[in-house]
């Protein structure tokens, strides 16, 4: 297992790569502050594990889940459940947050 830190459009062979490890989907974990992304982990915790060491904070991490055939996102991952930032379920609540990690994900993920 190779987890990938994205920091520009991913390439087909980079996407591949972190299929591997789930096959269908890629679980990634997005720093909305920095914009980039690490993805292809078993669990997002995983990925997010990876960012802290690339110095992302982890207020700024969330977790999510790529499917590259439909180009969907699920905003579910237990890194999310934050009671102190108001998050207290495993779903992203606040609006502001899914959007820009929709944001990111799709401009480092979605291919033409």
């Amino acid at each position: 297992m190779e987890i990938l830190v994205i920091r520009k459009k991913a390439t087909r062979e980079e996407i591949q790569e972190m299929l591997k490890t789930l096959d269908s989907y890629i679980k990634i974990a997005v720093d909305i502050e920095q914009g980039i992304l690490a993805g292809g982990g078993i669990m997002h915790a995983d990925c997010e594990a990876v960012l802290l060491e690339h110095e992302s904070k982890q207020e700024n991490i969330w977790g999510a889940n790529w499917d590259p055939v439909t180009k969907t996102i699920e905003f579910d991952a237990l890194i999310n459940i934050r009671p102190r930032q108001n998050n207290r379920k495993m779903q992203i609540q606040d609006f502001e947050i899914r959007s820009k990690v929709e944001q990111i994900t799709r401009n480092l993920l979605e291919l033409a």
